[in-house]
């Protein structure tokens, strides 16, 4: 197999997924806090290996897998397949984290620009949406090579990242995650955010077009789970050294590099934040704009251009009023919140028909379903 080849059948639908997981609470620390630290630096990391990580690679596995399967490339074809006449049923979750997600994506780019450079809450919110608008006026095209590339900078500025905070503050990390803290709720806690992220995979299979096998599908969705935890591991290391402080914080990552000292490292950390933001939110407008291209082209053609461009901005637009409530209340409320409604409508069904569709090798069963 080329490497080409392996790369875009084995490697490209992880670090697309990984792209658009990080997103505003990821990336800044804040949901790494509400669903892990705060249940002790060990339990946090134990959920986080051995209960959400685990939950992805399956999960991601078996979707690939049945993508494949069933030739089901946007999410409205995908979930049909999945959930028959309640398909619709995930379209509403999907629409209500989907605003959540672009919420928590403006207030965590306000918050990094006011806290870094003192720009005005507002400008940073009003930056991150012309800078999304514009890559998902790209489409596939211009999505995956600069998820790709960006995905390549974030790994890098991460394991440098988990370098200085051994280097500063190793026996703190140690003896936090050593300390066998574990309090009440951690294993549900990884369900939870486990739960809330898969929902963005029927999001993304337009990147699953590469794959060419059952099994090719499965292992790519082994390494989506992988590629896509690591990089939080890192980070959730490097901030079990400032435990318990940093659990308040409402930019935990900054709260972090203002400790290493290093201003420098400081501002390319969240420049390279800035532009995960842009991936995330643009990753999930973009697989609304494949699903609505797909039903246009069941019936007269691809989706217009303007048209692509008014639902980023419709979208775009509702999310930024609701980042006025702040980054630490959407994470704590809103995803909480929505998680319970992914577990029912995707992750169970994934994990029952889906599992069984693939086990089965049932490729192109049943008559498509028209919206």
């Amino acid at each position: 197999m080329k490497l080409a080849s392996f790369y875009r059948q084995y490697l490209l639908p992880g670090i697309v997924f990984q792209s658009v997981v990080i997103g505003g609470g990821y990336g800044t620390g804040r949901e790494l806090i509400e669903f892990f630290l705060r249940y002790g630096p060990t339990a946090g990391l134990v959920s986080m290996i051995c209960v959400a990580m685990v939950i992805w690679c399956v999960v991601a596995a078996v979707s690939f897998a049945f993508a494949h399967v069933t030739q089901t490339y946007d999410y409205r074809r995908f979930i049909k397949e999945l959930l028959g006449r309640w398909w619709f049923l995930y379209e509403v979750c999907y629409f209500v984290i989907l605003i959540l997600v672009l919420a928590v994506t403006g207030a965590a780019a306000g918050q990094i620009l006011l806290e870094m450079f003192g720009i005005p809450y507002a400008a940073g919110v009003l930056t991150i949406t012309v800078a999304i608008s514009l890559v998902v006026l790209g489409g596939s095209s211009v999505v995956e090579p600069v998820f790709a590339v960006w995905s390549s900078v974030l790994y890098a500025v991460y394991v440098i990242l988990i370098v200085f905070a051994f280097v500063r503050f190793g026996d703190d990390i140690v003896g936090a995650v050593s300390a066998g803290e574990f309090r009440e709720g951690w294993v549900v806690a990884g369900m939870r955010y486990a739960g809330y992220n898969l929902c963005i995979i029927p999001a993304i299979l337009f990147v699953c077009r590469h794959v060419q096998s059952t099994r090719g599908g499965l292992i790519a969705g082994v390494l989506a789970g992988l590629i896509g935890m690591i990089p939080a591991i890192l980070l959730y290391l490097a901030m079990a050294g400032q435990y318990p402080a940093i659990v308040d914080q409402a930019l935990p990552a900054n709260f972090l590099l203002g400790a290493l000292g290093s201003r420098w490292f400081q501002i390319a950390f969240q420049i390279t934040l800035f532009g995960t933001l842009v991936e995330t939110g643009s990753g999930m407008i973009h697989a609304v704009n494949e699903r609505i291209d797909g039903a246009y082209r069941e019936r007269e053609g691809g989706m217009p251009r303007l048209l692509r461009a008014a639902a980023a901005i419709a979208f775009l637009a509702v999310g930024a009023a609701l980042s006025s409530f702040g980054l630490v209340d959407l994470v704590a409320k809103g995803y909480g919140t929505v998680t319970w409604g992914f577990l029912l409508v995707f992750v169970l069904p994934v994990l029952t028909v889906g599992a069984y569709r693939v086990a089965k090798g049932r490729a192109g069963e049943g008559t498509p379903v028209r919206s």
